[in-house]
């Protein structure tokens, strides 16, 4: 799999994060998390852990603004 054809899933990913139970959208976030790591991109994954964090603790406002950095710098990547 390309990086560019990466990137593309990992934008797909987070324009889904809005439906299901917050584990579901959890798990979807741990994955881009992962990706952004293979990737070499260790800030950006810091900020998904971030937004995942800010999803645990309920703060649903910051778990959005962290998607949608992720969604702004992702869509540099390609």
């Amino acid at each position: 799999m390309t990086d560019t054809s990466r990137i593309e899933g990992l934008l797909a990913t987070l324009n889904a994060v809005d439906v299901g139970s917050l584990e579901a959208i959890a798990k979807k976030m741990d994955e881009v998390q992962r990706d952004l790591e293979s990737l070499g991109e260790p800030g950006l994954a810091g900020a998904a852990a971030q937004a995942i964090e800010a999803l645990r603790q309920g703060d649903v406002a910051e778990f959005r603004r962290g998607r949608a950095f992720l969604q702004s710098k992702i869509g540099h990547l390609r």
